[in-house]
């Protein structure tokens, strides 16, 4: 059994790229400095990475295509091997995405690939399990809810490096790499139908799914059809701010493998926010990684998962 056939694709060994690297992915994917090599919005790409993202770093199997991307699963190589892998390369581009070496390459031909060991291989997206968009949320009312409530910006903004800090210190949220210490809890509730939930802390009602990865005016047309259709009965539905996408970030991984809540659809991996980056760019939040990242975002960037508001905003004291 080869490890397409153990996590039921369709696809050929030969389709793994064995020397694809993160930063080639980016090339052919967000700056499409490469694009000639993708043929079509059917085409797959397979390669292996190291995420160092979380100590200790791991080994992980990737499937992109030009609107998607995904971790199919986590490979169990001695993590000696992982290690000395990271440390030959020292601080690479996206901060803690390393490429394999040719160590590792020849590990993966002999207890991977053609052979797939069960036993080191963990999937993380299969391809049967569907998204339960009921599962986990808890039957709680407002007069539940004891936590203060709190009012986050709504209007985007163009905002800098040096002003992300005191973002998360304003309100404490959980990130990895700016505030891991972070303490920010929500407090989500079920709506009428299955496709949307509340938040009675930040009074924002959530898309439970979201958008296929796509750039950012790809995603603009999306946002108006999904108000066009009205969903869950509404038209103002938005891209969120990132004090909205972060007060979604939990202190914690849970079994779908984001640091989101399970009754959220984990495929959106990573989301646009509504604000940009000075002096370029687009910020994005990371649920798989618990962060906060930017990126070119003009091409095939990001995926969407928009908010709403359910209260009005005290006014403005400035």
């Amino acid at each position: 059994m080869n490890i397409f056939e153990l996590l039921q694709i369709d696809a050929a060994v030969e389709d793994i790229d064995l020397q694809m690297t993160p930063i080639d992915t980016y090339g052919l994917f967000e700056c499409r400095g490469d694009m000639h090599r993708v043929r079509s919005r059917n085409e797959r790409y397979y390669y292996f990475y190291i995420n160092n993202w979380e100590k200790p770093a791991s080994l992980c199997f990737m499937e992109r295509g030009i609107r998607h991307a995904k971790i199919l699963a986590q490979i169990y190589a001695p993590q000696k091997m992982i290690d000395e892998c990271v440390a030959s390369q020292g601080k690479t581009y996206k901060e803690n995405s390393f490429a394999i070496d040719e160590q590792i390459r020849s590990w993966l031909k002999k207890h991977i690939i053609t052979q797939a060991d069960t036993k080191k291989i963990i999937p993380l997206n299969c391809k049967n399990k569907e998204f339960q968009p009921e599962e986990l949320l808890p039957e709680k009312k407002r007069e539940d809810c004891l936590q203060q409530e709190v009012f986050l910006r709504q209007e985007p903004r163009i905002i800098a490096e040096a002003d992300v800090p005191e973002i998360f210190k304003q309100h404490d949220f959980f990130e990895t790499t700016y505030n891991p210490g972070g303490t920010f809890q929500n407090f989500l509730i079920r709506t009428r139908d299955t496709d949307t939930v509340l938040d009675m802390k930040t009074g924002l009602m959530w898309q439970l799914a979201g958008s296929d990865i796509s750039s950012f005016c790809q995603l603009q047309r999306w946002v108006t059809a999904i108000n066009q259709k009205e969903l869950s009965g509404y038209n103002d539905w938005r891209l969120p701010t990132i004090e909205e996408a972060l007060s979604l970030v939990g202190s914690e991984k849970g079994k779908h493998g984001s640091y989101i809540h399970q009754c959220f659809d984990s495929k959106q991996g990573y989301i646009y926010t509504a604000d940009r980056r000075k002096p370029g760019g687009y910020w994005f939040v990371d649920f798989r990684q618990a962060r906060l990242f930017w990126a070119s975002g003009t091409f095939a960037g990001g995926f969407g998962r928009l908010c709403r508001s359910e209260r009005t905003p005290p006014p403005d004291k400035n």
